[in-house]
């Protein structure tokens, strides 16, 4: 077995100028006289060796013809030592963000395998920079501000901001590495059909086939785990005029939520603005473009009068429910889930007809 190598990484660096005085002792040198070869002033030599002036690409070039030390080196040296300096100054910054820092699941997102588990708070900051592609705290805040901006429903929001921001950059990230043509609204509305005959598929083959349909008319689908201290269920949101997400969260495990947060992402993908984020959670019956959603995912998952001439009969055996669901050609689970939110079934009554599922890294 061969031995782990590891990769040298000092936590000091040095300025040019420290190397600088060294080669001028050794070879002699004044920083006068060196001055004068390079065409400087004794000034500026002065502050490189001090570290008080940064050496500048001119600058390094006469050193190499002076010294006959390659530019490069000397700009290696001045740019390790600037980069040291500011990774300094952000791990006194994380310091002082820590509790900023605390607002985010940063261990849930190393078990993800989103970045390495941080073992400081400056490791920490420069993960979650990293992650959400930003160069700064004010660049997360800022886009968690836009975020904000752009959320139809604020209760959910409000409880842990920086994770629904956290949750929903997961979401960004799958997104992103769906190809997905050019958005199409007519072909969208008729791939739902589609879908729909899906529910009665095995659940892994069912995602993977909704997935490839609705890239095929211009709407991403993210499956994304939730997240401690959020209840979210699922999001409807644009990365551009031209692509939509449909981002899940899966979160009561059992096929017919599942379903129904599909059809009522959708709904927004289809029937509303493409200027807002669109985030169900606990609250989302309390507004009237949610209300409208829902009422569009329940009349397509099951037309309104069939539901209604269904519901007549007072169902309440799994045959009834079977049966109605082979006419339907939709799972049973999603009957069960329906019976049970319009109270004609308790919420402990077959839900053995409910397809259970648990995450692949579960």
């Amino acid at each position: 077995m061969a031995n782990p190598t590891y990769a040298y990484a000092p936590d000091y660096a040095v300025p040019p100028g420290w190397v600088l005085d060294e080669h001028l002792e050794a070879r002699g040198i004044s920083q006068a006289e060196f001055a004068r070869r390079c065409g400087r002033s004794p000034k500026l030599i002065s502050e490189i060796i001090a570290g008080k002036a940064r050496l500048e690409p001119k600058t390094a070039l006469q050193f190499e013809r002076v010294l006959g030390v390659d530019a490069i080196i000397w700009l290696g040296i001045e740019s390790k030592y600037q980069i040291h300096r500011m990774r300094e100054a952000e791990a006194a910054s994380a310091k002082a963000h820590r509790a900023w820092i605390k607002q985010f699941p940063v261990k849930d997102l190393a078990k993800r395998g989103c970045f390495k588990q941080p073992h400081s708070d400056a490791e920490a900051l420069s993960e979650l920079l990293t992650f959400f592609a930003v160069g700064s705290i004010e660049a997360i805040a800022e886009k968690i501000a836009r975020v904000k901006a752009a959320y139809r429903h604020s209760p959910s929001f409000k409880s842990d901001e920086a994770v629904v921001a956290t949750w929903l950059r997961l979401g960004e990230l799958k997104a992103e590495r769906q190809d997905c043509a050019y958005y199409n609204k007519t072909k969208f509305r008729r791939a739902m059909r589609a879908v729909r005959s899906l529910t009665r598929e095995p659940i892994g083959v069912a995602l993977e086939r909704a997935q490839t349909i609705t890239n095929a008319v211009g709407v991403a689908l993210a499956i994304v785990k939730p997240l401690p201290r959020v209840a979210l269920s699922g999001a409807a949101w644009w990365p551009s005029p031209q692509k939509a997400v449909i981002q899940l969260s899966a979160r009561y495990m059992s096929d017919d939520h599942l379903w129904f947060s599909f059809f009522h992402e959708a709904a927004h993908i289809l029937l509303h603005s493409k200027r807002c984020i669109f985030i169900e959670g606990e609250d989302n019956d309390q507004d009237d473009l949610e209300k409208e959603a829902n009422a569009w995912a329940s009349n397509r998952l099951i037309a309104q009068r069939d539901w209604e001439l269904f519901a007549a009969t007072c169902p309440h055996s799994a045959s009834a429910v079977n049966e109605f669901a082979d006419q339907q050609g939709i799972a049973p689970g999603i009957i069960v889930g329906r019976l049970q939110h319009a109270g004609f079934l308790p919420y402990s009554q077959l839900n053995y007809l409910k397809v259970r599922y648990k995450w692949q890294d579960d």
